[in-house]
């Protein structure tokens, strides 16, 4: 059993939990947590297992910082320089040391073939003085969370003992009201190498309002803290360069520094290689697909269709296909790009269904990423249109919220529709009731329709069957379509992160504590060459500005992260896998993973994401060859 015993400076709290018993004392304002959780043999194991680190940052006392030419925005780059004027155009950051071998050079360029920059050393120094930092979880959780925090603690004892970290609990909210623990040795080493964001809880409030940044900058100043580090994705991370640039102007001493996480994948390019937790997500659904896979073989009769989580890009499902061979998967960016009706979609769909049934194959696995809908041209047109009707504070989101009942609800917007577009209302319609009544619940914190929360599998599952049954081939055949359902999202966000997370994360750390104690205000860690083994690692980081762009949210223009999509037009991991889906389609080609190794070979537990591999070496092969 663990007993941690944490001291709060605050009475607010909300904690829901089944398993614990609490206690507290108002006068010296404590709040304990007795955990019934049982740590296993794993969990000792992985509590126990010592992330690698890169060379380059493995000793802090040689450390030298080199830049690059000024940078600019992703697109609308005057616009985002009128926003961010004291921390746009920052140069792009590497991290060398001066004690390690042919890293000492004047001028270098990155290893990495796609941004290809020369970097000039400067004269930067390290701060070795005690420094005060606070960390925040923001979003999601993704598995490797806890070992930012770690290595962000361990590099800023490194380099003075008498550094104090703070983690402000429940997310980005803590910060504004000034809700933290301290975070010790003894407390870290409960979390080395686990899952989840328990340590500290994350949120997902987000610091907008000018009152809202007025308070993180109060929370900054009364803790006399040094820095700030966001761990968390898009949003965040444009978060987390809202509060730099406020921070600037304040002529606060705290820079802001965010780590770049989302199990989605859809925060990387050329400088940000991956995101964190996204090579754990992938590689855990990754063996639960095999898993059926294999089920589907043995029983023969049934069909499968797997939702993977991913609202705004089809990065997982693309992954996962790699990592299973399944017979289909649909990528919402393929389909977008050629411009492709439900209809056309289904019936390719319906296209491999009967093709198997007809050789004896009355089974398969169909992999479907969650936002697949919103890429369907003409079913984007509805979904904006609705996002954009029943915006919070909108005169139809009241009416509809009066209405009693789902049908009353339903009927109600298809008025709307029918008046503003035939199309839409068609659209509409050919949706099942249970996905229509899904499209008029509550949005997410960005106004989008909760894509997670829409059954899209059990739409194709419908039609297919519809289809089916019109096919007089597969009718003759005596064969019956069956259909299974399934979701898997939340299962991959917490879980023990991968060697290859949890060595990536402990490095992202390491970096945040350096980017601080160089005064780098408005940055991204970024750990690259990640296709080597860990100690080849190179380190770094970008201006937050240099990812951005504008996009319209709750129907006004914002600056954010531009997310990654699937590139269908010339990525080498698309290519991959269309040279190869069409075998995947007829015949068995399924691939068996089992879980995720943490003892072994490291050419068993310590392999890059698919992801990395085939951008950087258009292969899967790994270890490289020397």
């Amino acid at each position: 059993f663990y007993l941690h015993s944490r001291v709060f400076n605050f009475i607010n709290f909300v904690l829901c939990c089944d398993n614990c018993h609490l206690f507290f004392d108002i006068s010296t304002f404590a709040f304990t947590m007795q955990s019934k959780c049982v740590e296993t043999l794993v969990g000792k194991l992985r509590r126990e297992f010592k992330p690698r680190i890169p060379t380059l940052v493995e000793s802090l006392s040689g450390i030298e910082i080199s830049v690059g030419p000024k940078t600019s925005a992703m697109a609308e780059a005057k616009e985002i320089e009128r926003l961010f004027p004291l921390s746009y155009g920052q140069p792009v950051v590497d991290i060398g040391n001066k004690n390690v071998k042919d890293d000492s050079s004047a001028e270098r360029k990155s290893q990495n073939k796609d941004t290809d920059i020369a970097f000039t050393k400067t004269d930067k120094k390290v701060s070795t003085a005690a420094l005060r930092i606070g960390v925040v979880l923001s979003g999601g959780c993704a598995s490797g969370g806890h070992n930012v925090i770690c290595g962000l603690f361990d590099a800023l004892k490194e380099l003075n003992k008498d550094s104090v970290l703070l983690g402000f609990t429940g997310g980005p909210k803590g910060v504004m009201i000034n809700r933290f623990v301290e975070l010790t040795a003894d407390f870290l080493d409960a979390y080395r190498n686990t899952g989840g964001f328990d340590m500290i809880q994350s949120g997902r409030d987000k610091i907008s309002t000018q009152e809202q940044m007025a308070a993180s900058l109060k929370t900054m100043a009364d803790n006399n803290l040094d820095g700030l580090v966001v761990i968390g994705g898009d949003d965040s991370n444009t978060n987390a360069a809202v509060l730099a640039e406020f921070f600037a102007k304040n002529k606060s001493k705290c820079t802001v520094v965010g780590i770049p996480k989302t199990i989605d994948g859809d925060l990387q390019n050329e400088y940000i290689e991956m995101s964190f937790g996204f090579d754990t997500a992938v590689k855990t659904f990754a063996e639960m697909i095999s898993n059926i896979c294999r089920d589907a073989v043995s029983a023969a009769k049934t069909w499968h269709f797997v939702k993977l989580m991913g609202r705004d890009a089809s990065q997982v499902t693309l992954d996962v296909a790699l990592q299973t061979q399944p017979n289909l998967s649909l990528i919402g960016e393929e389909i977008q790009s050629e411009n492709l009706l439900l209809h056309d979609v289904t019936e390719n769909m319906v296209n491999i269904i009967e093709e198997r049934a007809l050789q004896g194959r009355n089974y398969g696995v169909v992999l479907i990423p969650e936002g697949v809908i919103q890429f369907i041209p003409s079913m984007k047109v509805l979904i904006d249109f609705l996002n954009e009707t029943l915006k919070e504070g909108s005169k139809h989101l009241e009416e509809v919220e009066k209405l009693p009942e789902l049908s009353d609800k339903i009927k109600y917007v298809r008025d709307i529709l029918g008046k503003d577009s035939k199309t839409n209302l068609s659209n509409f319609d050919v949706l099942p009731r249970d996905i229509q009544a899904q499209l008029l619940l509550e949005r997410d914190p960005h106004g989008n329709i909760q894509m997670s929360q829409v059954p899209i599998e059990q739409l194709f599952i419908q039609i297919c069957d519809q289809k089916l049954r019109r096919r007089a081939k597969y009718v003759a055949s005596k064969t019956k379509f069956r259909g299974q359902g399934h979701f898997f999202g939340y299962d991959g966000r917490s879980c023990y992160p991968s060697n290859f997370d949890a060595q990536y994360c402990n490095a992202l750390g390491r970096v945040g504590t350096l980017l601080i104690a160089s005064g780098m205000n408005g940055y991204m860690a970024r750990v690259y060459d990640l296709e080597h083994d860990v100690k080849r690692w190179k380190c770094g980081a970008i201006p937050i500005t240099m990812l951005m762009n504008i996009e319209i949210r709750h129907g006004k223009p914002k600056p954010v992260i531009k997310k990654c999509l699937v590139d269908v037009e010339n990525g080498k991991k698309f290519s991959y896998f269309i040279k190869r889906r069409d075998d995947w389609a007829v015949d068995d080609c399924y691939r068996y993973l089992g879980p995720i190794q943490f003892f072994g070979p490291t050419a068993l537990t310590d392999v890059p994401p698919f992801n990395v591999l085939l951008k950087k070496t258009n292969d899967v092969k790994w270890p490289l060859n020397k």
